[in-house]
């Protein structure tokens, strides 16, 4: 029996020894594109039976030309990149893994709160400079008993409700997509929209980017937003209108801002985001262990390989 071909479209992974070990029980033959154009995925694809694709896009006309596939493995959360519909039609199943990174991107905007509260960037500063300057960082705030407002209520904030409790946050989100009931059931308050802007004393966004939520932060959300409150962005950068951000920031209205994303990565050097002390900026990290990634890879090839050995995926993609 011919070992099964792996077409890998592209790979931004230092190695794919995670990925080779979860399709050893295949023994398949991996083949790399030279690059993620159409081309050179079709060179290596064209007759391959599955392939892994991180970023590379696999575009209707690229998959109605391949003669063998049964499965694509998305390294990745979103399968933007993936026509979908096209794949459906060719009978092939898509993988990806949804619950990717949900406990570093949780984290991270766990950190970055504690950052803003503490006012730790500032503390740093002041002691870096040869100050030893307490008085300059007044007031900081109690965090127990204050608000942390999550917009939107998926696996990531789901994974970061328990870790603000236990600092004693009271936590409340605002989702469109998730009942009321699955809301409570984490031990979680569902509010609406306005609601939670008009208590949280910070507000965590975990929305998706869709046409409708880009630039949902903007000048009128800020103006119904409690005064004094923070911001902390680890979805999308295009969520936010930087430009009405700086300007809820310069009036005081907002306290501070933390962002691990951008509208437009990397972020200029004439930026008006940098140079405040008020704003902490990390370069897109959130999603980043060492772990999450090699977790990532197992969990993707294994599907393949499943797939390929005539079972179910544990991540299907829902095609229709």
């Amino acid at each position: 029996m011919p070992r099964p071909l792996i077409a890998v479209t592209d790979s931004p992974f230092p190695s794919l020894d995670p990925a080779k070990a979860a399709l050893a029980r295949i023994d398949p033959e991996l083949r790399l594109a030279k690059s993620a154009s159409a081309e050179d995925i079709l060179a290596v694809a064209r007759d391959a039976d599955a392939i892994l694709v991180t970023y590379a896009k696999l575009s209707g006309d690229l998959l109605r030309q391949l003669t063998r596939c049964k499965a694509i493995g998305r390294f990745g959360l979103g399968v933007d990149n993936i026509d979908i519909p096209a794949a459906a039609e060719r009978g092939i199943t898509v993988t990806y893994v949804p619950d990717y990174c949900m406990q570093e991107v949780s984290d991270h905007a766990m950190a970055l709160l504690l950052a803003l509260a503490r006012k730790i960037p500032q503390s740093n500063a002041i002691v870096q400079a040869g100050r030893w300057d307490m008085p300059a960082l007044v007031p900081i705030h109690r965090l127990a008993g204050r608000v942390l407002g999550l917009v939107g209520f998926g696996n990531i904030p789901r994974a970061l409700a328990p870790k603000a409790k236990a600092f004693g946050l009271r936590v409340v989100a605002q989702d469109p997509y998730v009942s009321q009931h699955a809301v409570s059931a984490a031990g979680v308050e569902s509010v609406s929209f306005d609601r939670l802007l008009e208590i949280s004393d910070f507000v965590s966004i975990h929305a998706p980017l869709l046409p409708t939520t880009r630039g949902l932060f903007n000048t009128q959300v800020f103006q119904k937003m409690k005064k004094g409150a923070c911001l902390i962005n680890t979805a999308r950068g295009p969520l936010v209108d930087e430009g009405a951000l700086v300007s809820a920031l310069d009036a005081g209205h907002l306290a501070a801002a933390a962002l691990d994303v951008v509208a437009v990565a990397p972020l200029s050097k004439e930026s008006r985001l940098i140079g405040r002390d008020n704003v902490v900026l990390t370069p897109h990290t959130a999603f980043y262990s060492v772990e999450a990634l090699n977790e990532l890879q197992t969990k993707c090839a294994a599907d393949v390989a499943r797939v390929l050995s005539g079972e179910a995926p544990v991540y299907p993609v829902k095609l229709a």
